[in-house]
């Protein structure tokens, strides 16, 4: 349920623009009177050419849950053996992930968006910026950026 708090929401406001690169990935933040987050991705595999490689959302909590909360992580298939012996992604599996081979996505079902790729790696940003402690009235923009650039 929906409680009110007795404390006024706190938010960290972006004043000015920040951006970082690193090689030919990068993240911004902007002034914006709202909140949004775009984002860009690049990959050299068929799959993502099918696909919108671009997604932006302005954040509130119905476009959240509308627009990017279903989007699934993604890897790939050679990927796997090498993560599983590294104790990563013990919990993945064709549920709650995307996997590729070099050609497809091999789901049954598919993709959940149409751009599902790009809005995951949306969510990731969202989850990285609100790890600063409040959420933020500013534009965040990231192309092939990760969790690190983030």
């Amino acid at each position: 349920g929906v409680e009110e708090q007795k404390a006024a929401r706190q938010f960290i406001k972006i004043k000015k623009e920040v951006k970082i690169e690193v090689a030919d990935k990068h993240a911004s933040l902007k002034p914006y009177s709202g909140s949004k987050f775009s984002f860009d991705i690049e990959f050299d595999h068929p799959a993502f050419e099918d696909h919108c490689n671009h997604a932006d959302i302005d954040l509130n909590s119905q476009s959240f849950i509308k627009e990017i909360s279903r989007a699934r992580t993604f890897g790939f298939m050679r990927d796997i053996e090498m993560l599983r012996n590294n104790n990563l992604g013990l919990g993945g599996s064709m549920d709650n992930a995307i996997v590729l081979d070099d050609y497809r996505v091999l789901n049954n079902d598919g993709l959940r968006y149409e751009a599902e790729f790009v809005r995951h790696k949306l969510l990731d940003a969202i989850g990285d910026i609100y790890q600063l402690g409040h959420p933020i009235i500013g534009e965040y923009h990231g192309y092939k950026s990760g969790h690190a650039l983030n």
